[in-house]
């Protein structure tokens, strides 16, 4: 019998989770359901995870991980090739896109709040959840600015709020229509309201030399 890696194991039980909580909600994400739906033993979920909880830990941050890949490729590349408004609706549509390939896991992350925030103590999951939502934006902020030579007028903790607010709406909007179009006109506005939150970085001042200032040339 092929033994599987133990990181193996616990992606695939994480991979598993999440396709159970997407169809059949968080409730019914037992660890039999679970290994069940991975095609494992009971026994190899207790050999790589302490718990169920530490499971659905692991599980938001694999889906957070994965919704920073599909920024990544939109946010790349090489620093004045791109304005801060296209930078801005090129990293929305790459999430978009990664929304509508995937919309298991974003229903997924939708139940996780849901779950902890109705469920006594798991109140610090939803917040670390949302934290590494905020701190993902953050990047993709500070990404953008650097891509396009820019810098933004608020903070950027700000703005990584604002595009996690504006996500949500839009996640969950799609989830609900399937508009596509209405997506798209969304994402338009939305990169015009952001844009107006930066302006170009001011030139470096050139350090002349003493040399060749009127003064020096005067001695």
């Amino acid at each position: 019998m092929t033994r599987i890696p133990v990181a193996d194991r616990r992606t695939a039980l994480v991979q598993a989770a999440l396709r159970v909580v997407a169809r059949d909600g968080v409730a019914a994400a037992t660890t039999r359901r679970i290994v069940s739906e991975a095609g494992m033993p009971l026994a190899s979920f207790h050999y790589v995870f302490d718990s169920r909880d530490e499971l659905m830990a692991e599980l938001i941050e694999a889906a957070v991980e994965g919704e920073q890949r599909d920024l990544a490729p939109a946010l790349a590349g090489d620093v004045g090739d791109i304005g801060m408004r296209d930078a801005i609706r090129a990293g929305l549509q790459h999430y978009f896109d990664g929304v509508r390939a995937d919309p298991g896991r974003e229903k997924a992350m939708m139940e996780l709040t849901q779950w902890a925030l109705r469920d006594p103590g798991f109140e610090p999951l939803a917040r670390r959840q949302y934290a590494r939502y905020h701190e993902v934006a953050a990047q993709a902020a500070r990404d953008a600015a650097r891509l396009t030579g820019s810098e933004w007028l608020r903070p950027v903790d700000e703005v990584a709020r604002i595009l996690v607010s504006f996500t949500d709406g839009l996640t969950l909007g799609w989830l609900v229509t399937r508009d596509d179009a209405a997506a798209a006109a969304s994402m338009d506005v939305a990169a015009d309201a952001l844009a107006a939150l930066a302006a170009p970085e001011p030139p470096t001042p050139t350090v002349r030399s003493s040399a060749h200032t009127p003064e020096a040339g005067a001695r």
